[in-house]
């Protein structure tokens, strides 16, 4: 029997380790994306989450609130995608993969008008990002782009990128800053902003641009994506796969085995 919850937008939900999970895929995404372009009454955002934001919650009773804010939480990674199937959402057949997601929804949004800003990423990456998804998805409208720097903004940078993104009537905001540095962007701009939509993709700036190598696509629908990106990245992701997750397994552990016992 599934510990089911009701998300922010009135759909089913499960929860990781007490953070809300939304159990929706891709195309469910996109609908509900639609829908809130269509209403254009408040700035929503989308945490794109994987075991990474759930650890980061644990640990940061701030970014747990957040999460919790997020218009929509969606499970960006296996192990959260097992985690509900176990809850009782067989439906949920796949991640909801932040750089397809990306990819799927500029696709589709040609026909749709929608405008496109993209923020973060290193020196340039916005603009390149930009310029190659304008190049394979014809008719693409991009809002704008932004790099910001490896630091802090002042109050007057932050007031600019602010203006810049309300006069560029961007329908969607596309965040690329990691966790849980995007989630607390986007937590911090959504009431300063008209955007309909904000996404924090993380790495998918980088994947999309090449500066960074994806795992092949048998090892990500298999839940060894953690495994390749160590591999290419051991210096800055040994502890976010090597800590966090032997935490967050045990901890998963340990909560299922109380359930057991609880009942």
């Amino acid at each position: 029997m599934a510990e089911s919850h009701r998300n922010q937008e009135d759909g089913a939900s499960f929860r990781a380790l007490g953070v809300r999970v939304d159990a929706v895929q891709t195309p469910e995404v996109i609908r509900t994306i639609d829908d809130w372009i269509g209403e254009k009454n408040c700035c929503r955002f989308i945490a794109v989450t994987g075991m990474h934001g759930v650890m980061e919650a644990r640990h940061d009773e701030t970014f747990s609130e957040i999460l919790g804010a997020a218009g929509l939480v969606v499970p960006d990674g296996y192990p959260l995608v097992w985690l509900g199937r176990r809850q009782g959402f067989s439906e949920l057949r796949r991640r909801v993969y932040g750089p397809e997601l990306m990819e799927r929804l500029c696709a589709e949004s040609t026909a749709k008008g929608y405008r496109h800003f993209f923020y973060g990423g290193a020196l340039g990456v916005a603009q390149e990002l930009a310029r190659r998804f304008v190049s394979r998805f014809q008719g693409l409208q991009v809002a704008g782009f932004y790099s910001p720097p490896f630091r802090a903004l002042t109050e007057e940078e932050d007031r600019e990128v602010v203006a810049a993104i309300e006069e560029s009537r961007a329908d969607i905001v596309w965040v690329g800053l990691g966790t849980p540095m995007q989630e607390t962007w986007m937590y911090q701009h959504r009431s300063r902003l008209s955007v309909p939509v904000l996404i924090g993709v993380g790495a998918a700036f980088d994947f999309h641009t090449g500066r960074v190598a994806q795992a092949p696509g048998w090892m990500g629908e298999h839940g060894l994506e953690w495994l390749f990106r160590l591999a290419i990245e051991p210096g800055r992701l040994w502890r976010r796969y090597l800590i966090y997750g032997s935490q967050f397994a045990a901890l998963v552990l340990l909560e299922m085995l109380s359930r057991v016992k609880g009942r």
